[in-house]
């Protein structure tokens, strides 16, 4: 791997092992001391033009658990405010020597754009309404801990699909690793062709919900919509709010956050017994690990030719253990 850019850039041999990295990077966060010297004297620059809690968080406490420095640089704050272009901040980023460039941005391809100006690896940590493969990569981690495998799973994406990066990117990496993926929302909220470009079903109401052995809600993205896509936030919660009386006792419940609780999903349920919400969380911590490992220790020589770590210091990738 040479960016981390889309999940259509991956086969499925480089999902599994990344997943299998993962679990090995699971066994370290339960040692006394969790951090390893894989990147060391490396620096990682994580580059936010949009608000993030959770993978921030997780991409910089990912960078500092292998070792590494890190520069955080959010639009606020910084020389975007005075005008300053992406290109040339990523010329100014670039002068430091960086290893790998973490970046988000309100633009569909600007990972892409960044991956062409820098000799830096690059990880897109979502791209306007385009993609966000590591959501789906530590989405993945976290059904195939609880499931075993994902062959022949049903799931289920219900919500605001048009303008959700994280429903183009799980669609295809949960299709590749042998789930049936249906798409579920108001019209106004399903992109056209959708099915014939992710190789899922749509549907349009609840109908079929029983079927489904994963419901993945998704959140009503206010802030990207410029016209009216739903009535109101009422009718909305009527006829898509994932609730007790929708979700079965064997579905599993998860949502890529933030929540917005009482619209897409009811509060009694996303702290209930189905919900992985908090276990995707303590996933993105793991997985963004192995996504570093992989695109620096693993497959970049460290510069001066010395190798990245001593075997010892990083466990082998472990296979992912099937369900008790």
């Amino acid at each position: 791997m040479r960016h981390l850019l889309a999940i259509a850039d991956l086969e499925r041999a480089d999902i599994e092992r990344i997943l299998e990295r993962a679990e090995g990077f699971a066994e370290v966060g339960r040692r006394d001391i969790k951090k390893v010297p894989t990147l060391r004297g490396r620096t990682i620059v994580n580059l936010f033009y949009e608000s993030s809690t959770r993978t921030s968080s997780s991409f910089e406490l990912a960078a500092k658990r292998l070792s590494a420095d890190v520069v955080s640089v959010k639009a606020a704050g910084s020389s975007v405010d005075k005008g300053e272009s992406l290109k040339d901040t990523i010329t100014t980023l670039s002068a430091y020597g960086p290893e790998a460039i973490v970046i988000r941005s309100p633009d569909a391809g600007a990972a892409d754009l960044v991956a062409g100006w820098t000799e830096a690896a690059v990880v897109n940590a979502g791209d306007g309404k385009h993609e966000h493969p590591s959501q789906a990569l530590l989405d993945l981690y976290t059904l195939i801990r609880r499931l075993g495998s994902l062959e022949g799973k049903r799931i289920w994406i219900v919500g605001d699909v048009l303008h959700s990066r994280v429903a183009r990117s799980n669609a295809l990496a949960f299709g590749m690793m042998g789930a049936e993926v249906t798409v579920c929302g108001p019209p106004t909220l399903i992109p056209r062709a959708i099915d014939e470009a992710l190789g899922c079903a749509v549907s349009h109401d609840l109908g079929g919900l029983g079927e489904a052995d994963v419901v993945y809600a998704l959140r009503m993205q206010r802030e990207r919509m410029r016209e009216s896509f739903i009535p109101s936030i009422r009718e909305y919660v009527a006829g898509y709010q994932i609730d007790a009386r929708r979700l079965g006792p064997r579905q599993l419940l998860m949502h890529p956050g933030p929540l917005n609780r009482g619209v897409e999903i009811a509060p009694e349920v996303i702290d209930g017994p189905n919900s992985l919400i908090a276990e995707q969380v303590e996933s993105g911590l793991v997985v963004r690990m192995a996504i570093l490992y992989e695109l620096l220790a693993n497959a970049r020589p460290r510069p001066g030719g010395g190798r990245a770590a001593d075997s010892e210091d990083v466990p082998a990738p472990t296979p992912i253990k099937e369900p008790a």
